[in-house]
């Protein structure tokens, strides 16, 4: 069993930076294919960004890419997600995600097998 706990969230001005960290606990976390997935309120959850259990392959939405940057320590069991230039539409809540298969069609929804808990990000204009 893997269990993630997202941290980092908060509330920025549009432009502005945050953080967010995943935590995860489960013996094979150095082998998962790992993301995080957003969720603003009345929309699906979307993919935002991915990274391969060696941390050499990183995938993003394109709504993201330039802003965000996906990251991970192995030996730390933990991923991160460094959000840069913010937008209102980046308000969401940010989910930590984890799926034992590579990460061929990290976006889609059903085929992961670990969500932590989420983190809610605020954008304001």
């Amino acid at each position: 069993q893997v269990q993630l706990v997202e941290s980092g969230g908060g509330s920025v001005q549009a432009g502005g930076s945050l953080r967010l960290s995943c935590a995860a606990s489960g013996y094979i976390y150095s082998g998962h294919c790992m993301s995080w997935f957003r969720q603003a309120p009345g929309k699906e959850r979307e993919g935002v960004a991915a990274i391969s259990s060696g941390g050499a392959f990183t995938m993003y939405t394109d709504s993201v890419k330039g802003r965000f940057t996906i990251s991970r320590e192995n030996d730390k069991n933990t991923m991160y997600l460094q959000m840069n230039s913010l937008k209102p539409e980046d308000t969401a809540i940010y989910y930590c995600a984890a799926r034992q298969t590579p990460c061929g069609g990290w976006f889609r929804v059903y085929d992961v097998d670990y969500w932590g808990q989420g983190t809610q990000v605020t954008v304001s204009s």
